[in-house]
């Protein structure tokens, strides 16, 4: 037999014990590919509701255990020090941080405490990880996979969070993309930071109250000016915004196709601020 937990019970924590072969299956078809089954078998295990947010800490180790499963699931379930390893890598993570086991091993705890990951123990009695974030947070596997990567990297633009999410699972385009982020948003899983329109930001939606309160806070004036410059209300709205020279067509007007070019790096140079603050934000945290 198998342990797997513990769990809150009605008289504490409690640990659940499985056959070995029943936790393999659970293993091969629940983090990519989860049966009805294998749902309902993890939803009975997490029994308790998720937590509306979750620290620094937490969510670089939930990263990386949803990270594992999806790009070596050779080698998943995780040992602690391979979550360790994750956290701390240099590659795919904003900001590169430099958590100790303890600190992580406090993280698994508190993770496992509100159902959205498990401990397991299999053949050598060597304890290793698990997520079980497709029941906690209710989702499918390429939303899983962008909620991963703002988890393991912050605030970002839709552009970099689709082609970084896509080594995961694929998401062929934008379009595809905002199909994926219009659910995440109606679970309130995800949170814009700035108005529709290129280089569109957001994040996900388990940070806490009053951190997600200074992003808005601080990104609060250039999402304005965003409004006005990339969400005109009419055709001619977005003429009147233009200045005078660019206007006119380039055959009218020799410095037409200058003047928007200026126009346009003005406003990629703003959005480009953006994300640096967004990962001063994240590093400070």
């Amino acid at each position: 037999m198998t342990l797997l937990g513990p769990y809150p019970g009605r008289h504490g924590v409690r640990k659940v014990y499985f056959d070995r072969k029943v936790l393999n299956k659970m293993h091969e078809n629940l983090p990519d590919n989860p049966s009805q089954d294998t749902q309902a078998l993890a939803r009975s295990i997490a029994s308790v509701k998720p937590v509306q947010s979750l620290g620094r800490s937490e969510l670089r180790v939930l990263g990386v255990l949803i990270e594992k499963a999806k790009t070596t699931p050779e080698q998943y379930p995780l040992s602690l020090n391979a979550v360790v390893t994750g956290c701390n890598q240099k590659s795919n993570r904003d900001p590169v941080m430099n958590l100790d086991e303890e600190q992580v091993n406090q993280a698994l705890i508190r993770l496992r405490e509100c159902g959205a990951a498990a401990e397991v123990f299999g053949n050598g009695r060597l304890a290793r990880y698990r997520h079980l974030a497709y029941e906690w947070l209710g989702v499918e596997k390429e939303e899983l996979a962008i909620l991963a990567e703002l988890f393991l990297r912050g605030g970002q633009s839709e552009g970099d969070l689709r082609g970084r999410a896509s080594r995961m699972d694929g998401i062929p385009d934008l379009q595809a993309l905002r199909a994926h982020l219009d659910l995440l948003e109606k679970k309130r899983l995800i949170i814009w930071l700035s108005p529709p329109g290129r280089g569109r930001l957001l994040t996900h939606g388990l940070l806490p109250a009053k951190e997600l309160q200074d992003v808005q806070t601080k990104l609060g004036i250039t999402a304005g000016f965003l409004q006005a410059m990339l969400q005109p209300t009419s055709a001619g709205a977005a003429t009147a915004s233009l200045p005078a020279v660019a206007r006119s067509t380039p055959a009218e007007n020799p410095e037409a196709l200058a003047g928007l070019a200026d126009r346009l790096e003005h406003i990629e140079s703003t959005l480009e601020s953006i994300c640096e603050r967004l990962t001063t934000l994240e590093k400070n945290r």
